[in-house]
């Protein structure tokens, strides 16, 4: 390559490795003698070589990167670490806690520069020893429990109060909710908030009217079924996460009850907005959260060793016509 470039083989490293000191018309024949010969820098080669050990890799394990909140969160972090050149390695965490640990143990095997992790496990003492040793590793959307770290989470107590409180505003008493399993830090934080907004408006708490465990838009749908076929169905909804706000919706739609019973979703996600109504949501600021991580997460990987943060982002209502439909 250094022949066919009409340079010194430094002079072709320098240019791979993007350092500096090197004119434009050299970068211009080094780069087309790489693309002419198809080659392919070792990254972990010439990392070894520089002494810093880096592999230019992260590790982001979320819940389900199919979700548009966890898919928003991962490109935000993809957007940060492309200026970097380093290469995000994600996947699907689904809840399952021996799932979390695999994942985590083969990344830090693969000697990942930084983790980011969405956990499924309730307590995280398992990374004590990683922690110990260096490597940088944010939670997000659910605070660490058994080691301290950087974390970056939405109030989600405050998040369900907000979409109680809205509802309550408009007249409604009779208010279900359809909610997930209650083990997970982000869920039982909602379904707190939800009581709390009713027991602070002199509302007591039905639990025919509370639908948990639930982990998809289908189970949304049939949980949501039984309600209504209740005795004393439910005036309004409030679905604490967005694949139950779909299920709510294809169920309203369904029963002919779209405008007539009302609803507040927790997280935005494509489209709410123009289905019929559009949906009122408590969004979450996936922008600035992902700013938030990115940000934290790098400043470790470039050797900040300051105390562990834990920053909180308050979530927005939007209303838009379904929360503020009257019983």
């Amino acid at each position: 390559m250094a022949a066919l470039a009409g340079v010194s083989l430094k002079t072709v490293s320098r240019v791979v490795n993007r350092e500096g000191g090197v004119s434009s018309d050299v970068v211009s024949r080094v780069e087309r003698a790489v693309a002419q010969l198809g080659y392919r820098p070792n990254l972990a080669a010439s990392n070894l070589r520089r002494g810093h050990g880096k592999t230019a890799m992260v590790g982001a394990l979320l819940q389900d990167v199919s979700n548009s909140f966890s898919a928003s969160l991962l490109r935000s972090l993809e957007d940060a670490a492309r200026d970097r050149d380093v290469v995000i390695v994600a996947s699907s965490l689904d809840e399952e806690p021996e799932r979390e640990r695999v994942l985590v143990e083969n990344l830090v095997r693969r000697r990942v520069d930084g983790l980011l992790l969405m956990p499924a496990t309730a307590r995280q003492e398992y990374l004590a020893d990683d922690l110990r040793s260096g490597l940088p590793i944010m939670f997000v959307d659910r605070r660490p429990n058994g080691v301290d770290t950087d974390s970056v989470t939405i109030d989600n107590d405050l998040g369900a109060r907000l979409a109680v409180n809205h509802l309550i505003a408009h007249g409604h008493r009779r208010i279900a909710l359809l909610g997930d399993l209650t083990s997970i830090q982000t869920a039982r934080a909602r379904h707190d908030g939800y009581l709390s907004a009713l027991l602070e408006a002199g509302i007591e708490p039905d639990p025919r009217l509370v639908a948990t465990s639930l982990r998809s838009s289908e189970d949304a749908i049939d949980a949501l079924g039984r309600l209504l076929d209740g005795r004393e169905p439910p005036t309004a909804i409030f679905a604490a996460r967005n694949s139950l706000a779909v299920g709510a919706i294809r169920t309203l739609h369904h029963r002919g009850l779209a405008g007539r019973i009302a609803l507040v979703g927790f997280d935005d996600f494509p489209l709410a907005d123009i289905v019929d109504p559009p949906l009122t949501v408590v969004r979450q600021n996936v922008g600035a959260i992902g700013a938030q991580v990115a940000a934290r997460l790098f400043a470790r990987i470039d050797g900040d060793t300051s105390a562990p943060r834990h920053v909180v982002i308050k979530p927005e209502l939007i209303p838009r016509g379904s929360g503020e439909i009257r019983p």
